[in-house]
């Protein structure tokens, strides 16, 4: 297995705790992705430790060439990072599994098993952010009325408001109240939130 990171202390404290692993064996350590990709052409790594903030390249990005370059290499993530979107983000780019740097020895070295048995693995904590709902999933859907959604439909494609007051047949003062309610009733300040949120919802494609 294989550690990038960018902080040597950190590779030094993952040496040191793995070191006591029989089963696991460190082929090698790297401050960069770039430094890992060179050796990755040449050698075969069962499973890598990554960083998400690298100097020279996004963990993020770094995952996905990782595994174009490697299919059977797992990825865990281990990164300082509580982000959802990053978390989903390492996921989409075929990681592993995801842990903060704040894991205990016993979850790093489980989830490290886990990896290579196939299974998609994560720290308690990140398990605990996973199974929370994002703050869009407590929206509920606002009544709106159909000329509301039509208007809706309408933002989303990206239509204007003189557009839409002259295929509607209404005036603009008219379409620029409608816009003014969906925005209360979606509880947002602009129109990206509001077809952000719509789309989320299902309201609108």
């Amino acid at each position: 297995m294989a550690i990038v990171d960018d902080h040597p202390i950190v590779i030094e404290g993952l040496k040191n705790l793995l070191a006591a692993q029989p089963d696991l064996e460190i082929t090698g350590s790297f401050t960069t992705g770039t430094e890992f990709l060179v050796f990755l052409k040449d050698h075969v790594v069962d499973v890598v430790l990554l960083d998400i903030t690298l100097p020279d390249i996004s963990g993020i990005e770094l995952c996905k060439e990782i595994r174009m370059m490697a299919p059977q290499t797992f990825v865990l993530a281990l990164s300082n990072h509580n982000e959802r979107s990053m978390i989903f983000q390492m996921l989409h780019n075929g990681a592993s599994g995801y842990l903060l740097k704040n894991a205990s020895a016993n979850e790093l070295i489980n989830s490290i098993h886990e990896a290579l048995e196939g299974k998609v693995t994560f720290s308690n904590s990140i398990r605990e952010i996973m199974s929370m709902p994002h703050l869009t999933e407590f929206r509920e859907k606002p009544a709106i009325t159909k000329r509301e959604l039509e208007i809706l439909k309408l933002i989303a494609q990206g239509e204007t408001t003189a557009g839409m007051a002259e295929s509607l047949f209404l005036s603009k003062l008219t379409i620029e109240t409608h816009r003014r309610n969906l925005l209360q009733k979606f509880a947002v300040k602009n129109v990206a939130q509001l077809i952000s949120i719509a789309t989320q919802q299902g309201i609108v494609p």
